[in-house]
């Protein structure tokens, strides 16, 4: 939705950074650039990025083809350094004032995430021989291991839990001293703390970052994790562009970059988050539309009034009176009920179903079901009743999709 016609100058290093790239080049002699989107950038690549150096960065193993992690969207090819992605989380876990003090003393990180993440690593890992399944494959670093092997953290049986559990506790044993650093999508950690209990081994910091996280599961993971749970906002392609604190305020982490906002028409506010970067020597990404969304502080497009992101772009719900975000259906969701865990809205022409289950697995009350029915309805423009489920499945990427039409 953002106008890529509108084009603009950029400062001096980013030109420079682009001058000799072919999908740049006619812009940059110009000093004017638009915005552009993934579907542009996969049209023509990998030869719109093919410079010598590039090249032979391929050749030395200084740069890796990888894709970007698409859920509910799109995915895109990329050329980036190894362990890019991993890189720009350690700069903010290292710099960030309330947990930087667990990453100096080496505490080791335990990951527990999607599969598909997981199933990465052992791929990239195979050259150390054994199965899959092996923690030893499983290893992303000498500090860093992933745990989760099943696509559906709802699925995971009692022995699954056991095993994760165990690892965890030889892990933080056997590296951190009886500590471990906690990195995780935030509903396979809610889930694994329901399955858990008062078993599951207290971290010293965690830091979710990799989906969107409704208010509640945050809650939820806050008060039974018992240390700083702070969030991380980035992508495959980019990295790491903020961090949150235990507030829950978000502050920027743009080193190589410049941040713009161009507002959606007709929304409450929501704007598109536009980012260019030359963080990544091998393929800049100049006035890059995220595909994500933002809400300021005071409704205006200054970046440094961002105070969430409230979704995907491509997942906005468009009705003839309202274009709503996750965060805004999210927003409705707590405030009238925190038992709330995974939901999902499905989306029949002029009619929806918000399906739900809970933290606790029983229905909500009649009264607290209709409230929520009545104030979902006029938040989308849509008619919506409200379902208790005991199951919603996840994606096949191992990621939620808040909206289905």
């Amino acid at each position: 939705m953002a106008d890529t016609r509108n084009t603009r100058s950029l400062p001096h290093e980013f030109v420079e950074a682009t001058r000799d790239i072919p999908f740049y080049q006619e812009w940059a002699a110009a000093n004017s650039f638009p915005i552009i989107t993934k579907s542009e950038l996969a049209e023509t690549f990998p030869d719109s990025f093919m410079t010598p150096q590039v090249s032979s960065a391929l050749e030395s193993g200084a740069a890796q083809y990888v894709w970007s992690t698409g859920t509910n969207h799109a995915r895109m090819p990329l050329i980036r350094p190894p362990l890019f992605l991993l890189k720009t989380y350690y700069a903010v876990w290292r710099d960030h004032p309330e947990i930087g003090d667990t990453f100096a003393a080496q505490v080791p990180r335990v990951s527990v995430t999607t599969r598909l993440a997981t199933d990465h690593v052992a791929r990239v890992n195979e050259s150390k021989g054994g199965e899959p399944a092996d923690i030893a494959r499983r290893w992303l670093d000498d500090r860093t291991v992933y745990v989760n092997q099943e696509l559906d953290p709802a699925d995971w049986s009692p022995e699954a839990v056991d095993r994760m559990l165990a690892e965890i506790n030889a892990v933080r044993a056997e590296k951190g001293g009886g500590r471990y650093h906690l990195d995780c999508s935030s509903y396979h950690a809610a889930y694994l703390l329901r399955a858990a209990g008062e078993r599951f081994p207290q971290p010293v910091s965690a830091i979710h970052g990799y989906e969107f996280t409704p208010r509640n599961v945050r809650r939820f993971l806050a008060e039974r994790l018992g240390c700083p749970v702070v969030e991380l906002f980035g992508s495959t392609e980019l990295g790491y562009l903020y961090y949150g604190d235990t507030q829950g305020r978000y502050h920027s982490h743009l080193v190589d970059m410049e941040v713009e906002l161009q507002p959606i028409p007709g929304s409450r506010g929501i704007h598109s988050l536009v980012v260019s970067s030359i963080r990544n020597p091998f393929m800049p990404l100049l006035r890059y539309n995220t595909g994500d969304c933002v809400h300021t502080g005071d409704g205006s497009a200054d970046p440094r009034q961002i105070v969430r992101f409230c979704g995907r772009e491509k997942e906005l719900l468009v009705t003839d009176t309202a274009i709503t975000s996750q965060a805004e259906l999210d927003d409705v969701i707590a405030d009238i009920s925190p038992q709330v865990f995974v939901y999902q809205l499905r989306v029949d022409g002029t009619h929806a179903e918000l399906a739900y289950t809970t933290f606790e697995g029983a229905a909500l009350d009649r009264a607290s079901a209709d409230e929520l029915a009545t104030a979902a309805s006029e938040l989308t423009g849509t008619t919506v009743v409200v379902v208790h489920h005991t199951h919603i499945p996840i994606g096949k990427s191992g990621k939620y999709a808040w909206l289905v039409r």
